[in-house]
């Protein structure tokens, strides 16, 4: 089966997979089934999609080890899905704090943004993603030629700020952030050894 067909059976599914945090958003929003945001709805909001865009971040980087330990290209065929998703929920994440915990007053974000270094971190991560996002297709890609790989390694600093940003955040239980940070650790440990392994020849 050819590379394109292969594709028509995995992708759909992994954009489902990706739509379905957008969907229990919207139906929580909305109250369908009875599913509610609890007490402080605007709070629940900005942690599960600030949650969802990070869990989408680590998978991105997951997509080439799986790959070369399974020797299966599937894996790396989602990493731009993978990537635009985790742009488009860290987008929603900054939407929700600007437009309802802020209400969209643009002197107080300024002003958020330089007193809350948390708040500082996570927005160097969201505009990191921007130039990432932007060059995400097949055009851009040729374009760019090698400059492109060089761009796109903005995703380990972006995955570091991203991770710190949680970190920081969190006031009481640091446990799982510092599992976040323990993965990411892994993922970096991981293409590092690869790059000695390759210098090395």
């Amino acid at each position: 089966m050819s590379a394109p067909l292969a594709s028509l059976w995995y992708k759909p599914w992994v954009f489902v997979g990706c739509m379905l945090p957008m969907a229990w958003l919207v139906a929580a929003v909305t109250g369908f089934a009875g599913w509610t945001l609890g007490v402080n709805p605007v709070r629940e909001l900005l942690h599960f999609s600030g949650k969802t865009a990070l869990n989408l971040l680590l998978l991105t980087l997951c997509m080439t080890p799986l790959g070369r330990l399974t020797r299966r290209s599937e894996w790396l065929r989602v990493r731009r899905m993978l990537g635009l998703f985790a742009f488009t929920y860290a987008l929603l994440h900054f939407a929700i704090y600007t437009v309802l915990e802020l209400d969209l007053d643009l002197a107080e974000v300024g002003s958020e943004i330089v007193k809350r270094p948390y708040i500082t971190v996570g927005l160097l991560a969201l505009v990191g993603m921007l130039p990432l996002a932007a060059t995400s297709t097949d055009r851009a890609m040729r374009r760019l030629g090698r400059r492109w790989q060089r761009l796109h390694r903005l995703i380990y600093p972006i995955a570091l700020l991203a991770v710190w940003h949680y970190y920081w955040q969190v006031k009481a239980d640091l446990r799982e952030p510092l599992l976040y940070a323990a993965a990411l650790a892994i993922l970096l440990g991981w293409r590092w050894q690869q790059h000695r392994n390759r210098t090395r020849i």
